[in-house]
């Protein structure tokens, strides 16, 4: 998704499907809602065919939706390939995240969900490099090649999956209870005593909650909201998602050439800018995996994160409103630029981007997928995810005239909305590190039925020998 910034400046792209804002905005916003309704079907398709089989449906569509766009000889193909990919990647981005929430350990879970972010931050590195250098090819090819390289990744990960395990969960949600336990001991690398209790204690919580959750298990979207704590872990995770399109970072990913125009940089310096930007995420995002979100926890990084969006956008639209940049035809030198202005004003889109992987990139993908109880985790996550789809669409396709026909002031949306997010983060959202999937009944206060009624895991025969 994230070549399309570098795709729509092309000179070959604009000589085909022209320079319209509105079509610009389409060809986002298409993509994006395509990710909406694959979001939504996910869920779905989690329940039915589980994580491991639901992501490589998602690369397929990926596959399809790919190669409609490079071979696009009009607007329509492009559009009707973008829907189809943007379908693929709605799958794939409530889907990867929580398989990854479902095999990790609780010590872990943090960094290797948040792993979804900076593969994400390397992927839009690779697309921003990609476009810089195609765009030196004089041909149709400048923009065809970046799109048919979305191809590739899409390939690996349909044949890499194939070799990793199903989500311990899910097979104990569909009854297939030994391959579970089995998955388990090999997460756990259970070779010894040792890590053979571990992962028998931890098989053992699994076992007791899910069966338990199953027992009365609905797939009603009300049960989203049917109980006071249901209610909250829902407002958490959709809230979470729609806040991080508060950010505005998607905005820059998508637009970022056109927002450095209004700072003064023209041309191919405008891609070369955009490419230098995203790799400064994927940098800060690690160090924050690495040493932050599994020690600070999830909440004091949002709070963080919002804030600091407040400060970079007041800052960015005051140096736009202040410092326009010299009209394409005036002559060199004669209108004067100031410079030091500009480039603060890029330092701040940079900025923007630091604060984002040291906040919402990683934690909202970990929050929204660890909330939810295994009986509406798959439902509850396709929901939260679909949100941040629905508010990527609507920013999507008003982003590109809303620069043009408002400019700075577009800014101070972001300043005000993430202004609210702070204050929502800091008075309703809860701390959920170190805490086990099962455990987050007491975080958000669940009343666990009893399941006295159905036997307990320690006595059902044990898988070892001897035993």
């Amino acid at each position: 998704s994230g070549i399309i910034a570098s795709v729509i400046t092309m000179s070959h792209y604009l000589d085909r499907f022209g320079d319209d804002p509105s079509i610009k905005g389409a060809v986002v916003s298409t993509f994006n809602g395509g990710c909406f309704f694959g979001a939504a079907g996910a869920g779905w398709a989690n329940d039915r065919w589980g994580r491991k089989r639901t992501i490589q449906i998602g690369c397929l569509f990926a596959l399809w939706g790919c190669a409609m766009q490079a071979g696009a000889s009009n607007v329509a193909t492009l559009l009707v390939g973008r829907i189809i990919g943007g379908f693929a990647i709605g799958v794939l981005s409530m889907t990867v995240p929580l398989y990854n929430t479902e095999i990790a350990p609780p010590q872990i879970r943090g960094f290797l969900v948040g792993l979804t972010q900076q593969m994400i931050g390397i992927g839009f590195i690779v697309a921003n490099w990609v476009g810089y250098g195609s765009q030196f090819i004089d041909s149709d090819t400048s923009w065809r090649l970046p799109l048919a390289l979305q191809m590739l990744p899409a390939g690996l990960l349909f044949v890499g999956i194939q070799f990793l395990p199903f989500s311990p969960r899910w097979l104990l949600e569909v009854g297939r209870d030994d391959e579970a336990r089995e998955v388990v001991y090999k997460l756990h690398s259970a070779h010894d005593p040792e890590t053979k209790a571990a992962a028998e204690q931890e098989y053992n919580e699994m076992y007791n909650t899910i069966k338990s959750e199953v027992s009365i298990r609905s797939r009603k979207l009300s049960d989203l909201w049917a109980t006071r704590a249901m209610m909250r872990r829902t407002m958490v995770a959709v809230g979470v998602q729609v806040f991080c399109q508060f950010t505005g970072i998607n905005v820059i990913n998508y637009f970022g050439p056109q927002m450095y125009v209004s700072l003064g940089v023209t041309g191919g310096k405008a891609l070369l800018v955009q490419g230098i930007y995203g790799a400064i995420g994927p940098i800060a995002n690690l160090f924050f995996i690495i040493f932050i979100l599994d020690r600070v926890g999830r909440k004091k990084p949002l709070m963080f994160g919002a804030a600091s969006f407040v400060a970079t956008f007041s800052i960015l639209a005051a140096i736009v409103a202040t410092n326009p940049p010299a009209p394409v035809d005036a002559a060199p030198g004669s209108v004067h630029v100031n410079t030091t202005a500009q480039r603060a004003g890029i330092a701040m889109i940079f900025l923007t981007s630091i604060f984002f992987s040291l906040s919402f990139g990683p934690v909202s993908w970990v929050l929204a997928s660890e909330v939810f109880p295994t009986s509406t985790r798959s439902l509850g996550t396709s929901v939260a995810t679909c949100a941040n789809w629905a508010f990527n669409t609507l920013f999507g396709q008003v982003s590109p005239q809303a620069m043009t026909n408002i400019q700075w002031k577009f800014y101070l949306v972001f300043v005000c909305l993430n202004l609210v997010d702070l204050i929502v983060i800091a008075l309703f959202f809860p701390e959920t590190k170190g805490k086990t999937l099962e455990e987050m009944s007491i975080v958000f206060g669940d009343e666990i039925s009893d399941a006295g009624h159905r036997p307990r895991i320690d006595e059902k025969p044990s898988l070892e020998k001897g035993e």
